[in-house]
């Protein structure tokens, strides 16, 4: 009965070692073993056994990305106004002996001196700039910490700056800067869009008077050119009248039709003048007709 129960022992006591001795590491992780307080190696992922009561599992590192979030700070700009801003730190234990036996503590370490470092890239700028130069206070910050972490073990892959809060008084100033911008963009705008449109309405203007003074030209060149046309179209029907009549008087009985026709128009014209005015000039003779027709005749023979 006593053997069975020491058997027990001893087989429970198997048991426990070799559950305390057994290590499964997960995947993208390290164990550090120490033996007897000596580093001895490190676990990669799988199943591993230890030994018993000299071996033991010092540290336990993730070799995955982790994000780290660095608290929110105070830094004075270099036009002296002072700023709370606050970040992430990407990180990635990259040798695990230096990240377990390089510094005691890694992730503290890290936060501190990305804070430290965005103190200092914060101070070189004024406070426009900060909102422009994030990318730029990034590389920085990035620079100091991975060379600064390389005895660690951990590689420093990225820093984003989250937030950059200013003073009530400062977001004010800004606004108002801000709005007199817009009004002086609005204003110059405004105005150039009003000296375009008088160098659009003096060009009108410009292209309406020449295109007027044109027009002018051409009417007068048609008025003339029609006035032209008519005198020389009058022309040549008088000239044509004038052989007509000369041919006419040619003819057999030409020259009476013509002496008749001076003898009409004198009488005519003699009556047109006594209805005219009260003053009438009178012949001398007024029965002297004939002899004025026979005078007009032989101008007529003459030309």
């Amino acid at each position: 009965m006593a053997g069975t129960i020491i058997a027990a022992g001893i087989v429970i006591l198997v048991i426990i070692t070799l559950l305390n001795t057994a290590r499964i590491v997960p995947q993208k992780s390290a164990y550090i073993v120490e033996r007897l307080g000596k580093y001895s190696r490190t676990l990669q992922a799988g199943f591993h056994i230890l030994t018993p009561f000299l071996d033991r599992v010092a540290y336990k590192h993730s070799l995955k990305e982790t994000a780290v979030d660095v608290p929110p700070q105070i830094c004075i700009t270099r036009d002296n106004i002072g700023i709370e801003v606050d970040g992430v730190l990407y990180l990635q234990v990259i040798d695990p002996v230096k990240a377990s036996y390089g510094i005691e503590n890694f992730l503290f370490a890290s936060t501190q001196l990305s804070q430290t470092t965005m103190r200092s890239e914060i101070g070189k700028l004024e406070l426009d700039k900060t909102f422009e130069e994030r990318d730029a206070i990034n590389h920085a910050i990035i620079a100091a910490v991975d060379k600064a972490s390389d005895p660690w073990g951990v590689k420093i892959t990225r820093y984003e700056i989250k937030n950059i809060h200013t003073p009530q008084t400062v977001r004010d100033a800004l606004e108002k800067q801000m709005r007199a911008e817009r009004e002086k963009r609005a204003a110059i705008a405004t105005s150039e869009g009003e000296r375009q449109a008088s160098i659009n309405v003096a060009e009108g203007s410009r292209q309406q008077a020449i295109l007027q003074s044109e027009g002018e030209k051409m009417k007068r060149i048609n008025e003339a050119e029609g006035r032209a046309k008519e005198i020389e179209l009058v022309a040549i029907a008088t000239a044509e009248g004038i052989r007509n009549i000369a041919s006419a008087i040619q003819d057999p009985g030409g020259a009476d039709a013509v002496n008749l026709r001076v003898a009409e128009q004198y009488i005519k014209e003699f009556g047109n003048l006594a209805q005219a005015g009260n003053t009438m000039i009178i012949p001398t003779d007024l029965s002297d007709v004939g002899g004025v027709v026979a005078a007009a005749t032989r101008l007529i023979k003459k030309s």
